[in-house]
This record gives C-alpha cells, structure tokens and sequence, in this order.
C-alpha cells in the first residue's frame, strides 16, 4: 500500500488513550507521517502527548512531527517538524535547528507564490489548504486546479488539507501527493481504521 496519508492528531485528547486509537489507525497500514498539533496547550501538556505517541509512530515506521514547536521537536527527538508560517525564513531557521535530516513541512494556504517561498527555501512538503472552502477560517479554497498547477510545476510534494473527505480526497488523489485528513479520521463511526481504509481506497481510485 503506497505511504500517502498524513494524519492529524485532534486538537486536545488524553494522551494514553489516545495513543491506542492512533495504534489502531496506523495498524491499516498506508500512514507516512503523523502531525502532534495541539490547540493552546503547555509544553508539558505536549511533552506528555509526545511521549506517548512516539513510539506509536516509531513501531510502524511512520514519522512524527510536531507543530510550530521547532525547539522540542529538537528536544523531543521528533522526525521534524510543521510550520504554520511557510515563510522562508521561519523554513531556513527550522532547518538550521533541526539539520538536514529532519521534515521541515510549511503551509502556504492557496497560495502559490508562498508555496514557491517556502519550497525554495527548503522546506520538505508544503501543505495547501483548505480543500473545502472555510474548513481552515475563512481561507481561500485550495482547488484541483491549485494542486494540478503544482504537480506540473513543482517538485516539493504537496500535502492536501483542510476539510478533507474520501470524497474530494478521491478528486485530489492524481495531483496531490499526500491527504492529510484531520478530525474526520478521529470521528468515523466505524473507528480510525475504517477511516484511514475510506481514505486509501480514496487514493487507489
């Protein structure tokens, strides 16, 4: 099964716990890297859920970055990290902490220009988003035609976000290189495994 699914913990969640339910979404297999993004939380409330999810990852091979926090994903011993401001300076500083075999990841939005910023500067993917109108505040939709433009164009993979469904997911599997669904894998009624299937099956066409 091709690695071109990139998920995105919930916003807030008990650490142990949830460590189970992203064990048993990475047991379907077809996970490349997983992002730790908590909302507003303190550096020992992310400590506490890194600790409990990297060897998650670790066992399945699948990478574990973190949002924003270049320092601890440092600290922490994390695969990389994602940057929410893909400028290029924030990309060159992350790299220069982090070194040349960390994930340095940016979002740009729709935007092209700062998708291009950021890929000059180094970054390992860019993400673009949203792909649902308004799924990320009030963003610019990010549409097929963003991620088609970029798959000719461009050589930094691409990760699609923002609003994600198997859905568009399937409109998006040509030209995106990697889906990065959110809170819909966490709250499948059939649970994060059928999800993370809705979503490969998605990819496979």
């Amino acid at each position: 099964m091709s690695e071109r699914l990139y998920l995105i913990t919930p916003p807030a969640f008990e650490p142990e716990p949830f460590a189970e339910v992203l064990a048993e979404a990475l047991s379907v297999g077809g996970v490349a890297c997983v992002r730790l993004d908590l909302a507003a939380a303190d550096e020992a409330a992310i400590r506490r859920a890194a600790a409990a999810l990297k060897p998650v990852a670790a066992a399945r091979d699948v990478a574990l970055v973190i949002a924003e926090h270049v320092r601890l994903a440092q600290t922490l011993g994390l695969d990389g990290v994602h940057l929410r401001d893909g400028g290029a300076t924030a990309v060159r500083a992350a790299r220069k902490t982090l070194g040349a075999d960390a994930i340095v990841g940016a979002y740009a939005g729709a935007s092209r220009h700062r998708g291009m910023v950021a890929a000059e500067a180094g970054a390992d993917y860019v993400a673009l988003g949203p792909v649902r109108a308004g799924a990320l505040g009030d963003g610019e939709e990010a549409d097929a035609a963003l991620f088609a433009w970029w798959d000719e164009m461009i050589e930094t993979p691409s990760v699609a976000e923002g609003g994600l469904t198997p859905q568009i997911g399937s409109e998006l599997a040509g030209c995106a290189d990697f889906l990065a669904p959110r809170m819909s894998v966490w709250t499948h009624a059939d649970g994060p495994a059928a999800a993370v299937r809705a979503y490969a099956a998605a990819l496979a066409g």
